[in-house]
């Protein structure tokens, strides 16, 4: 686990396995520090949190699709809520997060709600606060050149379809069969390695996520891609935290979401500066730095306004997609124990008179 820690008013501290960097960042000439907005009535909203210090565990490596928590780290905005100490840690994927966060062993993480309800189905009350991605990122594609132009799910009768774990295979799994080809494909199991497979040919097809492909235009191919969520609406990332210390820390989380809307509508007006903080957090991803830029950019501009972002704000759950998440699952049998869709998510601590969460849409103009 790589753990990025900013003792805010300080110092970044950025620790990869056992080798540590520290150092102090000086601000940019437009830290962006009100927002792009040329006020400063953002700073705190005058309660302190109750917990000063926090961790936020990502789902995964740092990368361009956390770019709102740096960017809110970066430029004081969780200062101006009140808190001393942020630490952001690469995380070992959602379910790992999930758990972690319904054990109370970090305050916030990054998940996504395929795993809140199946943490949730196991006895641990994992609770969504704030949806970032208000679209499914889960997609199919294939490359023109091994393919040739895929426009629609029929074209996959006879071909060979490799997938990941976790919702990305249950997910994929679902819109084959909806569209009645499932029972027509060669359905397999790509683990990890599913953009190489792809591009080496060794699969016609592939299951992934909207960040898979852009890995795989970056090794040069033109890629085709058929959107699950215009099938099966659902979620990608959220923000969670423990149901008990969102009770008994209700401020804490109120601010620590509130910085955080600050920071996706910086790093939406300011992209290239948001991958920059990214860098200078982690300096291996100056290798990657245009990916990680193109991850962010599709992000913003894609998956995270709706309709339910535009009418009530930043984060806003709805039940459908909770709804429709849980009956693909429940159909592939992945819970343990049963679980109710509607009891795991909340709007409680969205602060829908802040102007970042409230005016997100036109801020942000995703």
């Amino acid at each position: 686990m790589v753990t990025h820690n900013r003792h805010t008013r300080r110092c970044v501290l950025a620790a990869a396995g056992t080798a540590t960097v520290v150092g102090c960042l000086g601000e940019s000439e437009d830290n962006g520090s009100n927002g792009g907005n040329g006020d400063d009535a953002a700073e705190g909203n005058g309660d302190e949190p109750e917990e000063k210090s926090i961790s936020l565990l990502l789902n995964w490596q740092l990368s361009g699709l956390h770019a709102p928590y740096v960017a809110a780290r970066e430029n004081g905005f969780y200062d101006e809520e009140g808190f001393e100490s942020v630490t952001i840690e690469s995380g070992d994927g959602s379910d790992f997060a999930a758990n972690q966060a319904g054990l109370g062993n970090v305050e916030f993480a990054v998940s996504s709600p395929d795993q809140i309800l199946n943490v949730n189905s196991r006895g641990l009350d994992p609770r969504c606060i704030a949806v970032v991605m208000q679209r499914n990122p889960n997609v199919v594609f294939a490359t023109r050149d091994g393919f040739g132009e895929l426009t629609d799910p029929e074209q996959l009768e006879g071909a060979t379809v490799g997938s990941g774990p976790g919702m990305v295979r249950e997910m994929t799994q679902a819109y084959l069969d909806y569209h009645d080809v499932l029972e027509t494909v060669d359905y397999v199991d790509a683990g990890f390695d599913t953009v190489q497979q792809l591009l080496a040919g060794d699969i016609d097809a592939a299951g992934g996520v909207f960040g898979d492909v852009v890995d795989a235009e970056h090794q040069g191919a033109e890629v085709d891609v058929l959107r699950i969520d215009e099938t099966i609406p659902s979620y990608g990332h959220l923000v969670v935290t423990d149901e008990a210390f969102a009770a008994d820390h209700e401020t804490t989380v109120r601010s620590f979401l509130r910085a955080t809307a600050r920071g996706a509508v910086w790093a939406s007006e300011r992209p290239e500066a948001a991958i920059d903080h990214l860098v200078d957090v982690q300096p291996e991803l100056e290798e990657v730095r245009e990916n990680q830029l193109d991850k962010w950019e599709r992000m913003r501009s894609e998956y995270m306004e709706s309709e339910a972002v535009r009418e009530n704000g930043w984060g806003w759950n709805e039940p459908s997609p909770w709804e429709s998440t849980y009956e693909t699952l429940a159909a592939a049998d992945v819970f343990e124990n049963d679980v109710d869709p509607d009891a795991v998510w909340t709007n409680d601590y969205l602060d829908d008179e802040y102007e970042y969460i409230a005016d997100y849409a036109d801020l942000a103009g995703a």
